[in-house]
């Protein structure tokens, strides 16, 4: 025998079941409100800098000139106003006019190729990175060279004759320039022929340390070549004896603050610092 239909009929709530339902719904409301405004101010909190930094009138350049006052003045440096930036450590490719080739292998490797590069391998390890480089009297190779600073601003230019023979002049220099600029707790020398990881660089930096005074990096001694015919020939032999005095070797070392700050006492040591 079939079952006679069910039949619904509504009723109408209670009052008291009224006025929970509408306060459930109204804080429901009122929280979900809440959470797409915070959710909108969150995201237009991180995406400023991003957009700030691309259009900012006011952002500092990345490459620098420092050019030295040669007078016999002690212990200064230029540009006394100019807030030294905070890093774990700065580090000066050193180049020349005739290494075109070379920053350009570096910037298709592990030295980012744009301004935003630079600024984000900085965030990520804490090293700050510029090709260092000095002057010369030919018009079209610095013609050349503010094309490339133009182009990827990523140099430290210094007021030096960029030349062989004051290579030892120029490695002072950069470290003075280096210390004038930059607050860091190391400054690395490294040659533009040397392919290097930054992500290690940086842990190597970041331990800890029981000196204060401390170099980082091989050091090496040789004989003395007194044949004027050799390459490396040494026209002061005869003060420095058969063999050279332990020395640091070039291509890659850093120094702690504390040394580059004694480089930085030495006379002759003021810079005037334009961006």
């Amino acid at each position: 025998m079939p079952t006679s239909p069910k039949v619904f009929h509504s009723h109408p709530l209670p009052s008291r079941l009224r006025r929970f339902f509408s306060s459930f719904f109204g804080f429901y409301a009122t929280f979900l409100l809440f959470g797409v405004v915070g959710f909108l101010v969150g995201s237009l909190s991180v995406s400023r800098p991003l957009i700030f930094s691309r259009g900012c009138s006011d952002f500092k350049p990345t490459s620098v000139s420092v050019a030295w006052d040669r007078g016999d003045g002690a212990g200064g440096y230029g540009g006394g106003s100019l807030e030294r930036h905070k890093v774990l450590g700065f580090v000066g490719i050193q180049t020349g006019f005739r290494s075109t080739g070379r920053r350009r292998s570096l910037r298709k490797t592990w030295f980012p190729s744009d301004r935003q590069g630079l600024i984000r391998l900085e965030e990520e390890t804490g090293l700050a990175f510029r090709f260092v480089i000095g002057k010369t009297n030919d018009e079209r190779k610095m013609a050349a060279l503010q094309k490339e600073v133009q182009e990827y601003d990523d140099f430290m230019l210094l007021d030096i004759e960029e030349q062989y023979s004051n290579l030892p002049y120029k490695t002072l220099a950069f470290f003075k320039a280096a210390y004038a600029l930059f607050d860091a707790d190391f400054y690395v020398k490294a040659d533009d022929d040397i392919y290097l990881r930054p992500d290690r660089l940086s842990l190597l930096l970041a331990k800890e340390r029981s000196h204060p005074q401390t170099y980082l990096g091989c050091l090496k001694k040789g004989p003395v070549f007194t044949d004027p015919k050799l390459k490396w020939y040494e026209p002061l032999s005869y003060l420095l004896g058969k063999e050279y005095f332990l020395h640091a070797y070039g291509p890659l070392y850093a120094l702690s603050t504390d040394v580059v700050a004694s480089l930085v006492a030495l006379r002759n040591s003021r810079c005037q610092t334009s961006l």
